[in-house]
């Protein structure tokens, strides 16, 4: 596997129909996820009518998945049979093609939606708008937003928004869908909460305060100030407050629905744990690492116990594949844990959790945003993360048994302090956040690591860490005049990974 660990495993092998559009292109044909859409036509101009709870299974089974590339440009894996571009920053063009299949089922769902009445299904697809809008812009800066995905009112070559009216506009339809979640409509294909509008609302409102600590750089986006925002959405609103609340996928064992990397051959042949990622853990003596982690061949070889954390290492995520599958032949580095190849149910994914949530909150109050202790939000984060793993990993108790999670909490490179300078606080947060994050959160621990500085990943000499992916080639071709005016506007015209976009200057 050369650069991408995604490949077939997230695209759904059973759409036996697809919503097909290019925004860019004005085109709109219907399909579906499910046989029983069969009922639509083909026609792209037939305004086809589609029940919104299939669009929902569609369109949630995609968001949710897993996204191997953050592993490797988040120093927790590496490759060992070619140059992979995440795990050596040298990525280049991302893709759109979120616009054509996410986006425009999401906005389908919602059109449906008003035709029945159904307020949830609209605040939904709110929030799923704002989250792929959220990840888009965070992937390139500018993108077209407030005339996208509207290729069926004659706009085929949609403006671009700037990033900070694509962050503002992202909050207030997140306030809106926290409007508009009730208790009265069904929310029927939902595979995320069963249909459960107070878990939606709890998971809108936690994904609020995500982007505004996203925002940590900035003062104000649009006409929110960013503080005052938080906290009067953390001191009124619903949010998580257990693992029971997070937004994440459930895998089951059948056809399109298993783990997104069940079967991958690459895990089970060439990728490898990040010595950078396993030393966290090593240094803390924190079994959560048994659970990402093969032992080393030479450690099985020599008979060692499982929770034996000297028998565990990492290649290095900044040398040459070739030094790092040496240590392939001497025994000396571990596969990632055979169950994230091998269940086909896994662990859930999330796209926030109430982990997550907790250490936002905790690096909030380190920031003076809201008040408390962020050492008892610091503290409940971790403490969640061990439940997850605790619930959802098979026979827990070879790697957990006898571990006191609150002795953990007081070792001296875990323990909290209220009082310790900013940077050292959140410093102790983000690493924290960052080592719950394998196979979770998706870029998370990337952009967190851009915006604080926090963990210090290990980069080769001369290769920075990029701050964004450049556009699309499909817009240099239908969209060059909106696209190229977005470069002026923000990076002198230059399409660069390392040029800075607004959210981190």
């Amino acid at each position: 596997m050369k650069n991408n660990i995604k490949a077939k495993a997230l695209k759904s092998k059973t759409a036996k129909r697809l919503m097909r559009s290019v925004f860019f292109a004005g085109l709109l044909s219907l399909a579906s996820c499910e046989s029983s859409l069969d009922q639509i036509n083909d026609n792209p101009n037939d305004q086809a009518t589609i029940d919104p709870k299939y669009l929902l299974t569609y369109v949630s089974k995609n968001t949710f998945q897993v996204n191997g590339d953050n592993m490797y440009a988040s120093r927790m894996m590496i490759g060992t049979d070619g140059e992979n571009t995440y795990q050596y920053m040298k990525w280049d063009n991302t893709s759109f093609e979120v616009y054509t299949k996410q986006l425009l089922n999401t906005v389908k769902m919602m059109q449906e939606a008003e035709k029945i009445n159904n307020k949830n299904y609209i605040a939904v697809g709110k929030f799923l708008r704002a989250y792929h809008f959220f990840n888009i812009s965070l992937r390139v800066g500018s993108a077209p937003y407030s005339e996208a995905v509207k290729g069926e009112f004659g706009i085929t070559q949609p403006k671009y928004d700037t990033q900070e009216v694509i962050m503002s506009g992202i909050l207030s339809e997140l306030k809106e869908a926290n409007d508009l979640i009730n208790t009265n409509d069904k929310i029927e294909g939902d595979i995320v909460f069963n249909g459960d509008a107070q878990k939606w609302k709890k998971l809108i409102n936690s994904f609020r305060l995500k982007i505004l600590m996203t925002l940590s750089k900035k003062t104000t986006v649009g006409n929110y100030n960013i503080a005052t925002e938080f906290a009067s959405i953390a001191g009124s609103q619903p949010l998580m407050t257990s693992i029971a609340d997070n937004g994440e996928l459930k895998f089951v064992d059948a056809a399109d629905s298993r783990y997104t990397m069940f079967n991958n051959s690459g895990y089970g042949s060439s990728l490898y744990m990040a010595d950078y990622f396993i030393n966290l853990f090593k240094d803390r003596k924190d079994p959560r690492l048994f659970t990402f982690a093969a032992q080393t061949t030479g450690a099985k070889e020599n008979g060692k116990a499982i929770t034996d954390f000297t028998g565990y290492n990492g290649g290095n995520p900044t040398s040459s594949y070739s030094d790092n599958a040496e240590l392939i032949t001497a025994k000396n580095i571990s596969k990632v844990n055979d169950r994230f190849y091998k269940d086909p149910t896994n662990e859930p994914s999330s796209v926030l959790s109430y982990s997550e949530l907790e250490f936002i909150l905790a690096e909030a109050t380190a920031r003076g945003w809201i008040s408390g202790s962020a050492k008892i939000h610091y503290d409940n984060a971790i403490k969640a993360s061990f439940t997850f793993y605790q619930t959802y990993v098979k026979n827990p108790g070879q790697y957990f048994a006898g571990f006191d999670v609150n002795q953990y909490l007081a070792t001296p490179l875990v323990v909290y302090n209220n009082s310790a300078p900013l940077q050292e606080q959140v410093e102790k947060i983000i690493t924290q956040k960052y080592m719950t994050m394998f196979h979770q959160a998706q870029w998370t621990s990337y952009y967190d690591y851009l915006r604080t500085g926090f963990p210090n990943y290990p980069l080769k000499p001369g290769v920075p860490a990029p701050f964004r992916f450049r556009y699309p080639q499909s817009e240099y071709n239908y969209n060059s005049a909106n696209l190229k005016a977005a470069l002026s506007a923000q990076y002198g015209g230059n399409d660069n990974i390392n040029s800075k976009p607004w959210w981190l200057q």
